[in-house]
């Protein structure tokens, strides 16, 4: 079964052609070589694909896409403040190391033991969140200097150091 990641969302058409700037959280500038189609989530809870004909980066968190299908202005509008999605094994291409979206999937590992694998990376101003569930509720892990101790990519871990009590909320 495929898995999907949200990147982003569509924010706003650009031209007249039906191009659309895709605002994503992927660390880096990039564009969407080697990805066939992109997921756009109509209603909740339901995304179609969209093949992508070409795109070209904007910047580190923008990138100007052309959709098949999508040929006018006001087709690309229609996209607008859409979620978008992406197959798991296209945001492991695209996604920048260094990202916070890029811990997706990785274990959260403090002095307990293994908390689980994060489901959501919520960055925030001044800190990142991750999403786990614990003991079938759901945890938001602050991720900062002061809690951060180590990311190993190869065990896909993330090692924090959590303020006394904080799990005992979730408990």
């Amino acid at each position: 079964m495929n898995e999907y990641i949200n990147i982003g969302r569509i924010v706003a058409g650009f031209g007249l052609k039906g191009e659309v700037i895709l605002k994503h959280a992927l660390g880096k500038k990039t564009m969407l070589t080697g990805v066939e189609a992109i997921f756009i989530e109509e209603n909740k809870g339901s995304c179609l694909p969209y093949f992508v004909e070409s795109s070209k980066a904007k910047d580190h968190e923008e990138i100007y896409v052309k959709l098949e299908t999508i040929d006018t202005k006001e087709s690309a509008n229609r996209l607008s403040k859409k979620n978008v999605w992406l197959l798991d094994e296209d945001f492991r291409k695209l996604a920048g190391k260094t990202a916070p979206i890029s811990l997706l999937g990785f274990h959260l590992i403090c002095e307990e033991g293994n908390l689980g694998p994060i489901e959501e990376v919520i960055e925030q101003p001044h800190q990142v969140l991750l999403r786990i569930s614990l003991n079938g509720n759901e945890a938001l892990i602050p991720l900062h200097a002061e809690t951060l101790d180590k990311i190993d990519h190869k065990k896909k871990q993330v090692h924090v150091t959590l303020p006394d009590g904080l799990l005992d909320i979730y408990r």
